[in-house]
């Protein structure tokens, strides 16, 4: 068992939350306590993130099978699945792999295509070059709207990812994409929107809610980590969802 993991609540259903490049499962400590009370919550380290090791894995299909080995290795047939950013295309990728896994799909500012492979190239250099304290204020800037109280937590937990395991996951996103393919997906899915996120439009969401059968979209206001910006907005959305 290769991934860092966390498991709370006693619930007989799973939920599991999949966070963004550059974060650990901090990420989801508005969520997990409130879901915790109806559901069991798994959260979980990306690879070369957090407490998790660095693997060789530089593909979004490698992330997805790893999460599912964690599943087998936990005993969770079945699962709803939460994921922002990376965490979100994840979550995609595993609903079109193992569709019998996932029960109930919940998409964040996230995309069936990110940016472009030069983007992600230049990324990745960077932060092998400089660690990923050198993008950290360009990164703050889309994670947040002006004002927002609490960045020096968010800053900590981004500056403390390894700089390799960052770059790993910059490739895997640099060839994510499953434009055309998301028909496929048979979960119920939700797609949740920051009103102001530069890295993943609310017109991306919109995108993807368009393509898989009976998706909703949920536009909040903030930025591109709107789980934590509107936390109160955000559970209320995402308990919804998971028990409708």
């Amino acid at each position: 068992m290769t991934l860092h993991h966390q498991i709370e609540g006693e619930g007989d259903r799973v939920v599991v939350l999949s966070g963004s490049l550059g974060s650990s499962l901090a990420l989801w400590d508005l969520q997990a306590p409130a879901l915790a009370e109806r559901f069991r919550v798994l959260r979980y380290d990306h690879p070369g993130h957090g407490r998790s090791l660095l693997s060789d894995d530089r593909t979004i299909e490698a992330l997805a099978a790893q999460l599912l080995e964690l599943l087998d290795d936990l005993g969770f047939a079945r699962v709803s699945f939460c994921g922002l950013s990376l965490g979100g295309a994840v979550g995609m990728r595993a609903a079109l792999d193992a569709p019998e896994r996932i029960e109930k799909l919940v998409l964040c500012s996230t995309s069936a295509r990110f940016a472009t492979p030069e983007f992600w190239d230049r990324r990745a250099a960077a932060v092998r070059s400089g660690g990923v304290e050198a993008i950290a204020d360009e990164v703050l800037d889309r994670w947040f709207t002006p004002g927002f109280p609490d960045v020096r937590r968010y800053r900590d937990m981004l500056v403390s990812t390894p700089a390799e395991g960052y770059a790993r996951c910059c490739e895997a996103v640099r060839d994510w994409d499953v434009r055309g393919a998301l028909g496929a997906v048979q979960a119920p899915t939700m797609a949740i929107a920051g009103a102001d996120d530069s890295s993943t439009p609310p017109d991306e969401l919109k995108a993807i809610a368009a393509e898989i059968p009976s998706a909703r979209l949920t536009v909040l206001d903030g930025r591109h980590l709107v789980n934590v910006e509107q936390a109160d907005a955000f559970n209320e959305a995402l308990l919804a969802h998971l028990e409708s």
